[in-house]
């Protein structure tokens, strides 16, 4: 069996894998654009955060590690156009034009920082983030500048927004919605953070919509926004990632968001052609809607998935629940499953309870808000964000865990965990879930 998988960030890399653990004879070949594999996307962020000394550590994996796996790998590698009726991939290597046959094909190439709403993003004077060519650039322009315009309020942006500061940067943010990372939090939970970006000196323009970018005098750029013109030595557009699918064919079906459409073994709508990462929409939800969900996690399991159904149909993706976590202005922040903003679409009868629990344990107290949204009915959680001064980022795992495994409030609270008074408060903060709100239910019986 040969698989060819176009693809090699996180989500090519773990579908090679899995397809050698599962096959061992099959012949494996990644195709990959670039002259080198394994870049991790915010290496950037990376850098300017002092994690990292150079770009060059910001690999997660290498050529050569894959290779004595057994896995092939051809560098330099651009697709051009597959034919599933021939089951062949015609690419350009080192500008050389080629063919190679697949017995199966993982398309797994994907996404990039594409607007086409905004005039003039695609020029080279705005700067993007996700590949390392674009990360030197980057790091060049803004270590030159004092002024830096960032595009979207998401984590990106954030993030961002944050690092240079930390630099001395004056830095304008301009968001589109009425608050910062409102795919994952809701407001109520996210103002604390909000207003530090405030206090820090972040001219954050809220409900703004960026229609053109222009490069003017002085390598200078300007940004136009509804009524007002925004002038910067440095621009960064931090807006959602999309796939580019150009060398599909017209058997394969796609989303009216131009993401191909998948099952839940990853199988597209041609036999033997598999899609994953950022490539696809996922479920989401209790509702199992299908939203388009660009994050490491999902590319990766996707990426397993897709090679464990190479043969047949076996193991299902279990949805993504979107869950994140970071670090910015002074917040450890994280979240998963629904908000209660996306609650309100569901037609589900949805209940909410925010709480502050104090963590005691030696030598300090430390506070962490939480809000959870959950069933009315049964309790089951259906959604969680947390944030805190003190890193609390690995809980989010656990109430990931408890969505996907349809846990209850009464079940949180009986949570099996970890105690050592030096390491560990006397409670989790997962053993806090609304113990007022179930108190409040049991008067009300």
């Amino acid at each position: 069996m040969k698989v060819v998988i176009i693809g090699a960030s996180y989500a090519g890399i773990a579908a090679a894998l899995e397809v050698r653990n599962k096959h061992l004879n099959a012949e494996v070949i990644l195709l990959e654009k670039k002259d080198r594999l394994g870049y991790i996307p915010n290496g950037l962020h990376l850098y300017w955060g002092n994690k990292i000394d150079h770009l060059d550590s910001a690999y997660f994996f290498t050529k050569e590690e894959l290779e004595q796996r057994s896995i092939q790998c051809s560098m330099n590698t651009a697709v051009e156009k597959i034919n599933t009726v021939k089951k062949e991939v015609e690419y350009l290597h080192n500008e050389k034009e080629g063919t190679m046959a697949y017995d199966k094909l993982i398309i797994a190439t994907g996404s990039s920082q594409l607007s086409q709403k905004i005039k003039g993003s695609d020029s080279e004077t705005v700067l993007k983030y996700k590949g390392r060519y674009e990360a030197e650039m980057a790091i060049a322009k803004v270590g030159a500048s004092q002024s830096v315009t960032i595009i979207g309020g998401g984590q990106v942006g954030v993030e961002a927004a944050d690092l240079l500061k930390k630099q001395h940067k004056q830095v304008t943010l301009i968001e589109s919605m009425d608050y910062v990372l409102f795919k994952y939090f809701d407001k109520d939970m996210i103002q604390p953070l909000q207003q530090k970006m405030l206090e820090e000196g972040i001219d954050l323009r809220l409900q703004q919509t960026v229609s053109s970018i222009e490069e003017v005098e002085n390598q200078q750029a300007r940004v136009q926004i509804q009524k007002e013109k925004i002038k910067s030595e440095a621009v960064i557009l931090s807006v959602n990632v999309r796939p580019d699918l150009h060398f599909l064919d017209e058997h394969i079906q796609l989303h009216m968001d131009q993401t191909i459409a998948v099952d839940r073994y990853m199988q597209t709508s041609v036999e033997d052609v598999f899609a994953v990462g950022d490539c696809i929409q996922l479920t989401f939800g209790e509702e199992d809607e299908m939203v388009y969900i660009p994050l490491v996690n999902n590319a990766v399991r996707t990426g397993m998935v897709a090679a464990q159904n190479l043969v047949q149909p076996k193991v299902p993706f279990k949805g993504s629940l979107r869950t994140i976590g970071t670090f910015a202005f002074g917040y450890y922040i994280a979240s998963t499953g629904i908000t209660e903003a996306e609650s309100l679409f569901t037609g589900q009868a949805i209940k909410t309870a925010r709480q502050e629990v104090k963590l005691t344990s030696l030598p300090n107290t430390d506070t962490v808000m939480m809000k959870w949204i959950y069933d009315a009915d049964t309790h089951a959680l259906l959604g969680a964000q947390m944030l805190s001064t003190t890193d609390i980022l690995e809980k989010i795992n656990t109430l990931a865990l408890a969505i996907q495994t349809n846990q209850t409030l009464e079940d949180l609270q009986q949570k099996d965990y970890f105690f050592h008074p030096s390491y560990s408060p006397m409670l989790s903060a997962t053993n806090y879930v609304s113990w007022q709100e179930m108190r409040d239910d049991v008067n009300e019986n």
